[in-house]
């Protein structure tokens, strides 16, 4: 007669009932009151239906004390679908131990990572958690089993990585988004190297986390995330579509998009868009919508100076990068972070093969003490250096003017690109003539 469960499947069953059940049902309510998905919820809303394969599902934390308050290691970590390609998510159980990275949990996330990039697959961090477990890194022993590891794969670009800011994530989930190509912030959290708690304890100065990782100070002041989201639900839509504009690996051209509208169709609502007089602003996102396929357009860093205007977009259903001057903004006259902007999404684009597409109307760089106290030589250069770098092709159009190194910074006719085109009337040239009069005449 067999024993009762001589194969260990009741017990294995129980296993795994212990680890789907999270932190239990108190701390999952705790998440809803907040208006949050679990992070398994977060998962199942992302990927398509019952598409989630989860590796390291019955793994626990390596310190006997914290066995069993540790299902799944507080992360979750897998395979999946979205759409017809195989993606690496991994999410922070918030519910376990404030989502706090311990030992056995980071190394399955960095081995879902490693795993990741050697197969090609794009990678997809749901972060919610409040940096390492004190435990698990304290002593020698566990800084260097914890910190990041030399021998893991550097992070090349060699696939699409994005990270969700879905809780108050300090630490782990900040190291991962500063080094992601695309950033979702939701509404109500923080992203910050450390949080109001340790801030106090360790210099004394008093903080909120919104003022130290919000929404606002990455929208506006530090230009650290790509995107804005209401809810859980809006971020995990928003990296469904943004991943739909890159290839799943950099050995990959990006996806071609049915279109309905022919390349050639003309486009008279142009003339009324841009005014003739050149002081005259206008909003340069009305000509970009004109220009791409209909609702393929896609702001990164929209309130981030926006004297540049940095998205994807599609044009014949190509995916392509727009770098495009907004007159509506310190007239088109860039500043640090338009520089910052687009030396960053240069190198997006150069990675991904996506062709860069820029439109000029600037009336040069924006220039003063607070620019000159921000490094604005070096970001200028640093903005010409990934152009030399690049390796897509480049297409530039000069709208109305393109005026001094501003000029050059744009993709101007110095620049090698594959094509240059000019608005009938465009002015090209080192400063407006005006400006150069008075200059000239010491006025």
């Amino acid at each position: 007669m067999t024993p009762p469960d001589s194969h260990g499947l009741d017990a294995l069953e129980t296993r795994q009932a212990d680890a789907l059940a999270m932190g239990g049902p108190d701390r999952i309510a705790r998440q809803h009151e907040k208006g949050r998905l679990t992070a398994r919820e977060r998962i199942a809303s992302l990927l398509e239906p019952d598409s989630f394969d989860e590796l390291g599902l019955l793994a626990r934390s390596d310190l006997p004390e914290a066995r069993d308050r540790t299902p799944a290691d507080g992360k979750i970590c897998g395979y999946g679908q979205i759409g017809d390609r195989t993606v690496a998510v991994s999410a922070d159980d918030v519910t376990v131990l404030a989502g706090a990275g311990g030992r056995i949990g980071v190394g399955k996330q960095m081995a879902l990572m490693a795993y990741a990039q050697r197969k090609g697959y794009p990678m997809i961090h749901l972060g919610d958690a409040g940096g390492a477990r004190v435990p698990d890194i304290m002593g020698s022993d566990g800084m260097m089993s914890m910190v990041y590891r030399i021998d893991q794969p550097p992070r090349d670009r060699s696939i699409p990585l994005l990270t969700l800011i879905m809780g108050e994530c300090y630490g782990g989930p900040t190291w991962t988004a500063s080094v992601s190509d695309i950033v979702i912030q939701v509404k109500g959290t923080a992203m910050c190297v450390g949080g109001p708690s340790i801030l106090e304890i360790a210099t004394g100065e008093q903080a909120t986390a919104e003022a130290l990782g919000g929404p606002a100070l990455h929208a506006h002041t530090t230009g650290l995330v790509d995107l804005f989201a209401d809810s859980d639900e809006h971020a995990l839509q928003l990296a469904r579509h943004c991943l739909s504009y890159f290839p799943s690996s950099a050995r990959d051209l990006p996806p071609v998009a049915p279109t309905s509208r022919p390349v050639d169709t003309p486009l008279p609502e142009l003339l009324d868009i841009v005014p003739t007089d050149p002081r005259q602003p206008y909003d340069m996102h009305r000509l970009l919508e004109q220009v791409v396929d209909t609702g393929s357009l896609l702001e990164l860093k929209p309130s981030y100076d926006g004297s540049l205007i940095t998205a994807l977009a599609r044009i014949d259903g190509h995916v392509v990068g727009l770098l495009a001057n907004n007159p509506k903004v310190t007239a088109g006259a860039m500043g640090p972070g338009a520089c910052e902007k687009a030396t960053s999404f240069i190198c997006l684009c150069d990675s991904f093969h996506i062709p860069l597409v820029f439109l000029h109307d600037t009336p040069g760089f924006f220039v003063g003490r607070r620019a000159e106290e921000r490094q604005m030589p070096l970001k200028i250069m640093n903005f010409i250096e990934a152009l030399h770098h690049s390796s897509v092709p480049r297409v530039s159009l000069v709208v109305r003017k393109s005026y001094g190194m501003a000029h050059c910074n744009m993709s101007g006719g110095n620049m090698g690109n594959d094509l240059m085109l000019a608005w009938p009337g465009a002015d090209i040239s080192f400063m407006a003539p005006a400006v150069a009069v008075n200059v000239a005449h010491g006025r």
